[in-house]
């Protein structure tokens, strides 16, 4: 049993990083990359969040998304402003919210053909199950 459990645990693996791979290749015709991109959906998500908020919703450190959120400034892509305290908050600019719709589109069609081979029953029981493992994050 236990040979299957790391099986399925190598196959989620592999299925997110083919995931990956295949949307950080289809959003550089947008000009950013998927770690770009999902920064950018966190922060249209979360207006006015702190760089910490943005670090645990993006899944890295707080000093990574700061480097991250630093390079975005630069590019233009979002804004920050003095928050609560120390504290930073986030804001997508025109060319953001340009970078974050134009990926929405590549993300759509990315994501079409990486679940082609499922059907719609077999869709939403995957997600059913990756909701089941993962209640209580």
């Amino acid at each position: 049993m236990a040979a299957d459990l790391e099986v399925l645990g190598q196959m989620i693996k592999r299925a997110q990083y083919r995931n990956h791979r295949t949307m950080d290749a289809a959003l550089k015709d947008v000009g950013v990359s998927l770690v770009q991109w999902d920064a950018l959906r966190a922060i249209d998500r979360m207006p006015g969040a702190s760089g910490h908020e943005l670090a645990v919703a993006t899944f890295q450190s707080d000093q990574a998304f700061g480097t991250l959120a630093t390079r975005l400034v630069e590019r233009g892509l979002i804004t920050r402003s003095a928050g609560r305290g120390r504290s930073l908050e986030h804001g997508l600019s025109d060319a953001g919210r340009t970078a974050l719709q134009d990926g929405h589109s590549v993300a759509s069609s990315v994501l079409d053909d990486l679940f082609a081979p499922l059907d719609s029953d077999h869709r939403s029981e995957l997600l059913r199950a990756l909701r089941l493992l993962t209640q209580g994050e």
